[in-house]
């Protein structure tokens, strides 16, 4: 018995006296906590139907009220209750296990669906980041699917339908195997930053609050989707112009039900290494939350569309019409909200553009330092632009200092650069810094984030901006009263702490105030 099979409910719910394990029944060997729904059309009405008989739990309010300081930081209450009335609940608890056994350790921003950040320690130690801190964006539960019972139908407008194992996928006499470096990036990264000045789109499955660590760097093996449809399919047919992947998580939306769909047009397959599917990220098998037995990796693309547990590609001539390639991912314009937006009306989201972050130090950290101070982040371009230039500013965006590429990692077509740099800073108090990027096509960021706002909340792409309080013991007076504090046994942290004692002797005041009195003379 399979994890997910352990954590089915012992007793059936039912629908017109159908018990639901039979209406929305695991129908493969070997496939657990999956549905077929793309391909059962009843099997999704008579859900929507069950889906409009129930109440459930409000979307939360979490952009004009602080965010729980908890972890989970938000619990997908209603998403969880979609499963359940659907008699689907052993996928919610088999996701959750697989949560707390591959990734216990991260910022798990959102319960179920999962949405997991890496937490700023973990997010630039190395270049690769190791799986167990790989940041993740599920949008659905977690499907538990055995390598040897796995099946990858490829159809639609092409030769030669097939259908290929993973032994298929695996043998080199069959498919070139290539081994990429690749970032990939939720198109929400520091949303943070403007759901707190302008707030947007809640969203039904919950636009997450991501701050800087939805973002992360892996090596992943597998063979190149174009190589394998040339060889499996005998190629596409002319009017193919766009490849979809169907992944086995169940999907929501607006009161329906749909397995994960998305799409790549298909000039971007042709460009070899660059869709490539994927059982292998660094050097071990695909943790089953990113996607095992086998995931589509899409270099440059925004990480929606490098779809988890692909078992179905079809050749189409128009993008998927799943509703995560249609409705959602889009980027409107400033004057588009509630109160006009339409799917129509934003362009949907591929290409990832150039950012960057600024991890240490954090916003708000007191910075005690003797005239310069250490910065580090991370810069990343998509679209295969690959990061040029990073420069810095202690000063808002005034002057810009330039970061070594001796202090920047190794370039790489479709991966980030980490970055450090020790800027001179003389000013003490509070200081504004912020990062800006350069890649190779001469693209850089917006100034300030509210160039970047637009109501998904997707691509905060403008400079990353940190404040900082500076206290810079080159400077005598500075360096005195850290002396003082601590001959006392006390700290200078929390910074909002007053002394708790006179900050001058009398005598020391009146020689000040008399040498240079408050009041003139006439």
């Amino acid at each position: 018995m399979s994890e997910a099979e352990a954590t089915t409910a012992s007793t059936d719910q039912t629908w017109n006296g159908v018990p639901l394990s039979e209406l929305f029944p695991e129908e493969k060997l070997g496939w657990h906590a999956y549905v077929e729904w793309n391909d059962n059309p009843e099997r999704r009405r008579i859900a929507s139907e069950i889906l409009k008989t129930k109440k459930f739990t409000p979307i939360p309010e979490f952009q004009f009220v602080p965010l729980p300081k908890t972890n989970p930081v938000l619990v997908g209450h209603r998403w969880k209750e979609y499963h359940e009335v659907l008699g689907l609940k052993n996928i919610v608890d088999f996701s959750w296990a697989t949560v707390q056994k591959e990734k216990p350790g991260m910022i798990h921003l959102l319960d179920f669906p999962y949405n997991g950040e890496t937490p700023r320690a973990e997010l630039i130690n190395t270049k690769i980041t190791d799986n167990k801190w790989h940041f993740v964006r599920n949008h659905g539960g977690i499907p538990d699917i055995e390598e040897d019972a796995f099946e990858l139908e490829i159809g639609g407008l092409v030769n030669k339908p097939v259908k290929l194992t993973m032994k298929d996928l695996k043998d080199p006499s069959k498919f070139p195997q290539a081994e990429v470096t690749v970032t990939l990036q939720c198109s929400g990264t520091r949303r943070i930053e403007q759901i707190q000045e302008y707030p947007g789109d809640g969203d039904e499955l919950i636009n997450a609050p991501w701050g800087e660590g939805a973002i992360g760097t892996a090596v992943y093996r597998g063979v190149p989707l174009k190589k394998v449809l040339k060889r499996a399919c005998g190629g596409v047919l002319p009017e193919a112009q766009h490849l979809e992947f169907i992944g086995a998580d169940t999907y929501f939306k607006k009161g329906n039900v749909f397995n994960y769909a998305v799409s790549v047009p298909w000039r971007k397959v042709r460009q070899n290494e660059e869709v490539l599917l994927a059982w292998e990220m660094n050097g071990k098998p695909l943790p089953k939350i990113h996607g095992y037995p086998l995931r589509v990796v899409v270099t440059g693309f925004i990480g929606a569309r490098s779809a988890k547990w692909v078992y179905k590609i079809n050749a189409l001539a128009e993008p998927s019409m799943g509703p995560v390639q249609r409705q959602e991912y889009l980027y409107y314009t400033s004057q588009l909200g509630k109160q006009n937006v339409k799917y129509s009306n934003g362009f949907s989201i591929q290409n990832m553009p150039v950012s960057s972050a600024i991890i240490y130090p954090q916003d708000k950290q007191v910075i005690i330092h003797d005239g310069t101070i250490e910065l580090k982040g991370w810069s990343y371009s998509g679209g295969g632009n690959w990061v040029e230039r990073v420069e810095v500013s202690p000063d808002g965006g005034h002057v810009w200092y330039c970061v070594d590429q001796d202090n920047m990692t190794e370039k790489h077509y479709h991966a980030w650069r980490l970055w450090t740099i020790r800027l001179p800073v003389d000013a003490e108090g509070w200081l504004e810094f912020c990062v800006r990027t350069w890649d190779s096509s001469n693209n850089t960021e917006p100034t300030f984030v509210r160039s970047a706002w637009n109501w998904d909340l997707h691509v905060t792409s403008s400079c990353h901006r940190i404040k900082v309080y500076s206290v810079n013991t080159s400077k005598s007076a500075t360096a005195e009263r850290l002396a003082e504090i601590r001959a006392k046994g006390s700290t200078f942290e929390p910074l909002t702490h007053p002394l708790e004692w006179g900050l001058e002797s009398e005598e020391d005041y009146l020689k000040a105030v008399r040498r240079y009195p408050r009041e003139p003379v006439d």
